[in-house]
């Protein structure tokens, strides 16, 4: 994307008729991308119901004709942008704090993780402790050190899917926002495959197994802890893990799978059939911790990944053991040589599914800029109003006092197969979820 230039408008109906009109040309990165997510690349300042509204009234022109939000965008195109909240991301706005520049050693930290680097991706082996992205109180972070990754003048590198703070293993970075594109297409059709190694308190009895549990935020935990939900509200969840070997019935070490994409999904899921993570406290409670020398860290790894590349080869990197990972395996018995499985080929997701999802995603993007809307609005209205008008005690759209807004959350732990939830740590073998072989064809809802 680069700017042309800024000139006058016409007046009349569908034109502007500002000065200062913003145009720009459409990149390579950007072909084939809708007009909407075009805005939410460059001018992410500018929301979903002000680019509807400037499409609406003609307002937005490519090569000079009127365009809906979802155009699709061809290279070499020019863009007309209405004035005001336009400045090209990247440029610090109104408000922002350019970002600082990044210390001898964070650029060391930045080169040391990469793996693979090409034109349109970066893969790294991200250590353990190390957060992908930023929260509160968190200040070290993957996503703060790709300006290192940056080249002259070019764009910065953006994150297309993400590790747990505590997870380390293979991380994929896009370099442009073409490949960002066609990356996040490729992980959100299930495409891509992802493969973990784990070290897991007790031993599965069944070998090659498939939980399907559906997940939900724990309530009360703000969002950092999920759960097993089979109220209906929880998010379907599916995890295959498959056992390598065995240090007799203390420990098992296991590849897994995540057939979705869910928050924590593969530590509930494990914890859920009785075989925590070893050193993951927060969902195995103290039994996911052993005796002896094994290290209390996490020994969740992302071992590999294989996902096409925009150029029509194959990027599939396998990611080098942390320190306290391998000390385990050593430990324990284990040979890292046994743990690299065939993989199984996976059909992807329809081209029709997945534009239904980004049509239903896109729905509910527009309907929650539109009631931010009508809130502004009626918050005008009401402060303008409210000098001489006595309130009436009633509001259009106000819910009665005492009736809870939305769905219910579920206050007591989900039930799995009719059973109270599992507990944290291993269980006696009688008190697990079934779990048998993809094969089988389990019922929803149960560990299988």
């Amino acid at each position: 994307m680069s700017s042309v230039k800024t000139g006058s408008g016409r007046k009349g109906q569908g034109a502007l008729s500002d000065v200062n009109v913003r145009q720009f040309t459409i990149g390579k990165d950007d072909e084939g991308a809708r007009l909407d997510r075009w805005f939410k690349r460059h001018l992410p300042q500018v929301g979903f119901a002000t680019v509807s509204r400037w499409a609406r009234t003609g307002q937005i022109r490519l090569d000079g004709k009127r365009a809906d939000v979802d155009t699709r965008l061809e290279a070499g195109q020019t863009l007309r942008v209405p004035p005001g909240n336009a400045t090209p991301v990247g440029t610090p706005g109104k408000g922002e704090r350019p970002r600082a520049p990044l210390t001898e050693e964070q650029i060391q930290l930045a080169e040391s993780m990469v793996l693979e680097k090409d034109r349109a991706a970066i893969v790294l082996n991200k250590p353990p402790g190390l957060a992908t992205q930023g929260g509160s109180g968190t200040y070290e972070h993957v996503d703060g050190l790709l300006d290192a990754y940056a080249t002259d003048g070019g764009p910065r590198p953006r994150l297309v899917h993400r590790l747990d703070k505590d997870t380390s293993g293979v991380l994929l970075i896009a370099r442009t926002p073409g490949s960002a594109a066609f990356f996040s297409k490729h992980f959100s059709g299930r495409s891509a495959r992802k493969i973990y190694w784990a070290l897991v308190v007790g031993v599965p009895e069944v070998k090659d197994g498939l939980i399907e549990l559906p997940l939900a935020k724990q309530p009360g935990t703000g969002g950092e802890k999920m759960m097993v939900d089979e109220s209906g509200q929880g998010q379907s969840a599916r995890s295959r893990y498959r056992v390598i070997s065995r240090a007799g019935n203390a420990a098992a070490w296991v590849e897994l799978q995540p057939l979705t994409g869910r928050t924590h999904q593969l530590r509930v899921h494990m914890a859920a059939i009785g075989h925590p993570i070893v050193g993951d406290g927060k969902y195995g409670g103290q039994a996911a911790f052993l005796t002896g020398t094994i290290s209390r860290k996490m020994h969740l790894h992302a071992r590999r990944l294989r996902i096409e590349h925009p150029e029509g080869d194959l990027i599939d990197v396998t990611a080098p053991l942390p320190s306290h990972f391998e000390a385990s395996m050593a430990s324990l018995g284990f040979h890292e040589e046994d743990g690299d499985l065939a993989i199984d080929p996976i059909k992807p997701i329809p081209e029709k599914t997945m534009q239904k999802r980004a049509a239903k995603a896109h729905a509910k993007e527009y309907r929650k800029e539109r009631r931010g809307e009508r809130r502004k609005r009626a918050d005008s209205e009401k402060g303008a109003g409210s000098a001489g008008r006595k309130p009436t005690g009633k509001r259009a759209g106000a819910k009665p006092v005492g009736k809870p807004a939305g769905k219910v959350v579920a206050k007591a732990g989900p039930k799995v197969a009719g059973k109270p939830a599992a507990r944290s740590g291993p269980k006696p073998a009688g008190a697990r979820p079934a779990a048998r072989t993809p094969a089988a064809g389990p019922p929803k809802g149960k560990a299988r």
